[in-house]
C-alpha cells in the first residue's frame, strides 16, 4: 500500500504540459532579409498601419530619432543595421521601402508581427508591392487586417 501511495504521489509530480504559443506569422523556412539603403532618417515622421498582423489596423505609427510609438505605445527604436532595427529589444526589419518613402513593408523576421505603413493612409498599387516582398519572405498574408 505504501508503494502504491508513493508511486501516486511521484505521478503527480511529472512535467506540466506546456504553455499554448502564440502561432509565428511568418515560415522560418522562407528567405527573410532587410532593404540595406533603409536608415531611420527615411522612416522619420508620421504613418499609418494599413495591413499588419499583431499591432493594430489603421492606428498611426510615429517613428522619430530613437523612438517608435504605434498606436500610442512608445518604444525604444535602435538602428541595428541598415534597414533592420531593434524596438524594445525586439527585431524590426524594413523589408520594403518603396523609392519615395511613402509605403513600407515592416515586420519581425522570427513572425511576431508584420505591418504595412503608408504616409497617406492609402498606398495604391505600393501596397499590392509590399504585399508580394511579404509572401516572399514567408508572412502569412491570410493574417493581414486592413484598415
Amino acid at each position: 500500500m505504501k508503494r502504491v501511495l508513493i508511486c501516486l504521489a511521484l505521478a503527480g509530480c511529472g512535467a506540466a504540459p506546456a504553455p499554448d504559443t502564440p502561432a509565428t506569422l511568418r515560415d522560418p523556412a522562407a528567405p527573410v532579409g532587410a532593404q540595406m539603403d533603409v536608415t531611420a532618417d527615411r522612416l522619420h515622421g508620421e504613418w499609418r498601419i494599413v495591413e499588419g498582423a499583431g499591432v493594430p489596423p489603421g492606428a498611426s505609427v510615429s517613428i522619430a530619432p530613437g523612438c517608435i510609438v504605434i498606436a500610442g505605445d512608445s518604444s525604444d527604436l535602435v538602428e541595428v543595421a541598415p534597414g533592420r532595427f531593434s524596438a524594445d529589444g525586439a527585431p524590426l526589419w524594413v523589408h520594403w521601402l518603396d523609392a519615395d518613402a511613402r509605403t513600407v513593408a515592416m515586420g519581425d523576421p522570427g513572425g511576431g508581427r508584420v505591418f504595412v505603413l503608408d504616409r497617406t493612409g492609402a498606398p495604391g498599387e505600393r501596397l499590392i508591392a509590399a504585399r508580394e516582398i511579404l509572401d516572399w519572405y514567408g508572412y502569412d498574408l491570410a493574417a493581414l487586417r486592413g484598415s
